[in-house]
């Protein structure tokens, strides 16, 4: 049996983001059988321009190549301004086309993550679920977890610890109703 491979779009670019890190602690933590993978290069990436669909570049073509190869998305991110991250939303447009025919359809896909807000980036995870799912994606709405960290340390709350990874197991484990 093939291990299930996850890619995982991070939607905060500072290099000491707590979104960042706890991808990184998803993927160590992985269950058996599930791998994790972090894309990089999402903040390289041109923004979403029609003019340029016919040939993206680099960047983009290796995106929708990785995530075409995967078995899954997850997309890990705080909240900006009440929304998902401008590096989020691009790169669903990117995944999302050509309309009606991009890597993201189809696609097994959800969002968990970290904000210092009171909602725990809820709205920004609605915002990146309803867009990937608008493109095609499959999103496995009981595996979206929002934390906030104002009161507790994700990283050491064993009770925010089990959330995530039981939103990894249900993503790794989710078959589509037929």
């Amino acid at each position: 049996m093939t291990d299930t491979r996850i890619a995982v779009l991070v939607g905060s670019l500072r290099a000491d983001s707590l979104n960042r890190k706890l991808a990184e602690k998803l993927a160590a933590e992985a269950p058996e059988g599930v791998v994790l993978e972090i894309v990089e290069g999402l903040g390289e990436l041109p923004f979403f321009n029609e003019d340029l669909e016919a040939d993206p570049g680099e960047g983009v073509t290796q995106l929708r190549k990785v995530i075409d190869e995967a078995d899954r998305v997850l997309i890990v991110t705080p909240e900006y301004n009440g929304t998902m991250p401008a590096v989020i939303n691009n790169a669903i447009d990117w995944l999302s086309r050509p309309y009606a025919a991009g890597v993201l359809k189809g696609k097994i896909l959800s969002v968990v993550g970290v904000a210092p807000t009171p909602y725990g980036a809820k709205w920004s995870h609605a915002d990146a679920a309803r867009s990937a799912g608008i493109g095609g994606a499959i999103v496995v709405e009981d595996a979206i977890v929002s934390q906030p960290v104002h009161e507790i340390d994700v990283f050491t709350d064993a009770d925010a610890q089990a959330r995530f990874r039981e939103a990894v197991a249900k993503l790794a484990s989710f078959t589509p109703a037929v």
